[in-house]
């Protein structure tokens, strides 16, 4: 007989990173710092964009993309962390626990194909410059940036209704600090097949094809820029794309870390603090990787303060 849509756990515990009381307070300083970088820097990063017509370029109308991908992501799994820092029982409801699920897929999938779309532009802007406003015109960024989304949308529905039918009933405590895909099925006592492959397969396609784009991508960028004759051109080349692989290294070594080994109790704790990396720290670090090593950020930055400066002296 098939199992009810309902769920026995009205409301799920989560274990967090840690059950040590004494470190609650100094975990919970340390990440509310890093939620308001990752905001400020994120935010920041798409206003710049915006009202700075030097960077209306396709580039940077990705890069704007991610950072609101990013800002996004945290927002979905930091507050509610903070929280359960200071309280003593770190309770979600189940309606909450899903719709938490449900974003986090979205933005994870989101930010997975936006490096891959912006590990394409870097391929066209150094492979084919001449081609490179026709090949990355406005149009062709705004559908990248759709089908990124649409995508995200989709694999998020589809994981999400397939894992309201799953049936819980062995405890009611999460092992993470937030409500993701392989620790919540540890707590199912229904068939999760379904959810396993779905699972293994839209890491194939969120997670593998991305990857090979960007390595397919960056091989055809290091041959061209092998070919630059003067030293100056290659090592411009290679600035230009250094910021992105950084930030692509660590999100994909992370994401795959929890997402392509098998599950048990010992990956699952490891699994957490491989999680802090791709829904914590990467979104604080891409606006510093992409702002501190980029030249046309900073002088679109002084410019916009000048600009503000100037009018309120005024």
């Amino acid at each position: 007989m098939e199992e009810s849509n309902d769920t026995s756990a009205a409301e799920f515990i989560l274990a967090g990173l840690t059950e040590n009381p004494e470190l609650q307070l100094p975990l919970f300083l340390t990440f509310l710092a890093v939620y308001l970088v990752t905001v400020v820097g994120n935010l920041g990063m798409v206003i710049l964009i915006l009202f700075s017509s030097q960077l209306h370029t396709p580039m940077y109308y990705l890069l704007s993309s991610l950072s609101f991908t990013d800002c996004c992501q945290s927002t979905v799994i930091v507050p509610k962390m903070l929280l359960n820092f200071v309280t003593e029982k770190n309770g979600i409801p189940y309606p909450e626990c899903m719709t938490q699920f449900y974003f986090f897929c979205v933005f994870l999938v989101a930010e997975c194909q936006m490096l891959a779309a912006m590990a394409y532009d870097r391929y066209v802007a150094i492979c084919n410059p001449l081609l490179y406003n026709v090949t990355m015109s406005y149009q062709v960024c705004f559908l990248m940036v759709t089908a990124v989304y649409c995508i995200a949308l989709l694999s998020a529905t589809v994981h999400t209704v397939f894992l309201l039918r799953v049936f819980f009933c062995k405890g009611d405590k999460i092992n993470h600090y937030f409500c993701d895909l392989f620790p919540l099925l540890e707590l199912s006592c229904s068939s999760t097949f379904i959810n396993e492959v779905l699972a293994l397969s839209f890491s194939v396609l969120n997670i593998i094809l991305p990857a090979i784009t960007i390595l397919s991508s960056y091989m055809f960028i290091i041959v061209s820029i092998l070919h630059i004759k003067s030293s100056g051109g290659r090592a411009k080349a290679f600035s230009t794309c250094s910021s992105h692989i950084l930030a692509v290294a660590i999100f994909y070594g992370s994401t795959a870390f929890m997402y392509l080994q098998p599950s048990s109790v010992n990956s699952m704790d490891q699994g957490k603090v491989s999680s802090v990396f791709y829904t914590i720290v990467v979104p604080m670090l891409n606006p510093m990787i992409y702002s501190l090593r980029n030249k046309d950020v900073k002088v679109a930055f002084k410019k916009l303060l000048q600009k503000m400066f100037s009018q309120n002296k005024e």
